[in-house]
């Protein structure tokens, strides 16, 4: 009985047949060869899910293994890759060495061939918030007003980029201001508000189909309201309905 190999499935089918098979009292088997073979199948069961959840623990790998390139000098691991001392009492700009250690499944080693797991990174004293703008990411807002005075700011998070090092949190709050664009050229605006803008085509463009429908109707405003819009547009007053920036 030791030897059978039953798939967990068909395991706990039987287990379920088998006992409302003997509790109906239809069943021909005794209790005492019913009770070793039921006692079995739930033995196997239990045995069979301990050893899936064992499988599924020992094969979870760490998120951050990602990011972490295999057998590669420690000089370039990617921050999330180690853990390295910090403290705050460096000169702001100044290159300091920090402490620091690869973190557990990541293997790492030094110009001579040699395996290393603490190691000294030099890094420039400032918190990840005091970046340049061009070592971070943020999540940008599209329902902000970009043409507005003052110009409108909005509240984001904004993360910094893996090969860059800083002191601090890496992700972190920032005020920005509203930078996004839905596409809308300024050439074009101007070529339609020249040509085309006393039937309103510069308005109906930017989305303003009020102010086009206003212009279609009364000739551009006799003229004078076609000029306006050109002087407008051409120096930005005038921009697309949704608040964006022009291309």
């Amino acid at each position: 009985m030791a030897a059978l190999k039953i798939p967990e499935r068909i395991c706990g089918v039987l287990l379920f047949v088998m006992q409302m098979y003997i509790l109906s009292g239809q069943g021909s088997l005794s209790s005492e060869h019913s009770q070793p073979i039921a006692q079995y199948l739930k033995d196997h069961l239990q045995s069979s899910t301990v050893a899936t959840n064992t499988k599924a623990t020992a094969t979870k790998v760490p998120d951050y293994m990602e990011k972490c390139p295999s057998n590669g000098l420690c000089s370039r691991l990617p921050s999330d890759c180690m853990t390295c001392e910090t403290h705050y009492s460096c000169i702001y700009g100044k290159l300091v060495p920090f402490n620091c250690t690869a973190k557990n499944g990541v293997a790492c080693f030094d110009e001579k061939r040699q395996r290393q797991e603490n190691f000294i990174i030099n890094m420039t004293c400032q918190f990840c918030w005091q970046l340049p703008t061009s070592d971070y990411v943020c999540n940008l807002s599209n329902s902000c007003k970009t043409v507005s005075c003052p110009r409108q700011r909005y509240n984001t998070t904004c993360s910094v980029l893996d090969h860059v090092r800083c002191l601090g949190n890496r992700t972190f709050p920032k005020m920005l201001y509203c930078n996004w664009t839905g596409g809308y050229k300024w050439t074009t605006a101007l070529a339609l508000s020249i040509t085309l803008g006393g039937f309103g085509a510069d308005r109906f463009y930017l989305g303003q189909w009020r102010e086009g429908l206003g212009k279609l109707f009364s000739f551009g405003g006799l003229g004078i309201w076609t000029l306006i819009d050109v002087f407008l547009i051409s120096v930005g007053y005038i921009g697309p309905a949704d608040g964006s920036l022009y291309i």
